[in-house]
């Protein structure tokens, strides 16, 4: 009776999951389709008709959706090995439509053709409304290694999507829920993390090409890089959960600081080795010789210290003090 009550559990936990991520993927979807058309029949999209951010966001879809969709066959076969197994087909699947992608080209008045891995790192550093002076200005040239942090991100939110599903999933199965509160927290992380992900879309959070940010810009420039850090402490937290306290809060407050520090980095190198300056003052002045000023330190060390105190937290009220 209790084992087919988890079964329709798990059912239903599998029936929302996949209905919402597919509601989630229809524009992103619609986005990829518009480009693969207009790339069949004309070689390239113009950048009027580019859809904002095919890369990452339709990949990300596309690995999603069959990897969740083949949640429930892959657990009956693999039982614990689920996740690792899930985790690592939805990056391979990621990582193969990511390229695909890239190849496509986008035509502009700025030159004949360039690829939109290249018109992408245009849309991260300001609004397309922008004239591409202002990225001369900047002295700023195409790297592909700028992509280490919009890997990062995206393989983030693959991963951090597809533990949450297996997870509840997996609890619906068993009637564990040791994990319960872990997953409810990874869930608002990854959520919160995907909503400043979808507003640095649409307004590359208000930037407008200037190396000095507007305090908006530098504050929703914050916010995100900690909660990146945050999201993937979190998520390192979860699995780790109930282990002694090295494993399961020092070690995910590492990862959230190690993963904070690769946006930095992602942006040094897209920026030419320099970083947006958030600020006035001494706080915001680079250290010397160092391209990095005592504020970005900060944020880095915060989102550790953030991602210590909200595992300390959930450990503590649930009486798992070791």
């Amino acid at each position: 009776m209790f084992r087919g009550l988890s079964v329709l559990a798990a059912k239903k936990i599998y029936a929302i999951s996949i209905i919402t991520i597919i509601l989630a993927s229809v524009y992103p979807i619609y986005m990829g389709a518009v480009m693969l058309w207009s790339y069949f029949h004309n070689g390239g999209i113009d950048v009027a008709d580019y859809p904002s951010y095919v890369i990452p966001y339709t990949p990300i879809c596309i690995a999603l959706i069959i990897c969740v969709s083949l949640l429930p066959l892959i657990y009956k076969i693999c039982d614990r090995l689920t996740l690792p197994v899930v985790s690592i087909m939805g990056a391979v699947i990621f990582i193969g439509a990511e390229t695909a992608f890239e190849q496509v080209a986008v035509f502009t008045d700025l030159s004949s053709k360039i690829k939109v891995e290249a018109w992408q790192m245009l849309s991260c550093v300001m609004t397309p409304q922008v004239s591409v002076s202002v990225w001369d200005s900047l002295n700023i040239r195409f790297n592909p290694s700028f992509k280490i942090h919009f890997y990062a991100i995206a393989l983030l939110i693959v991963m951090a999507i597809i533990g949450v599903v297996y997870g509840f999933y997996r609890i619906a199965h068993t009637k564990n829920y040791s994990k319960a509160k872990p997953l409810v927290i990874q869930l608002i992380a990854v959520a919160v993390f995907i909503g400043l992900c979808v507003l640095a879309c649409f307004t590359a959070f208000f930037r407008t090409g200037n190396i000095s940010l507007s305090p908006l810009s530098a504050v929703l420039m914050t916010l995100f890089f900690m909660i990146f850090g945050i999201t993937a402490g979190v998520y390192a937290g979860t699995w780790l959960y109930g282990k002694q306290r090295t494993l399961s809060i020092i070690i995910p407050s590492f990862t959230a600081i190690i993963i904070s520090s690769v946006m930095y980095l992602g942006e040094m190198i897209m920026m030419g080795w320099r970083l947006f300056q958030r600020g006035g003052g001494v706080l915001f002045e680079r250290l010397g010789s160092l391209p990095f000023s005592a504020f970005d330190i900060l944020t880095v060390l915060f989102s550790g210290v953030i991602t210590y105190l909200i595992l300390y937290a959930i450990k503590n009220k649930n009486g798992n003090q070791s």
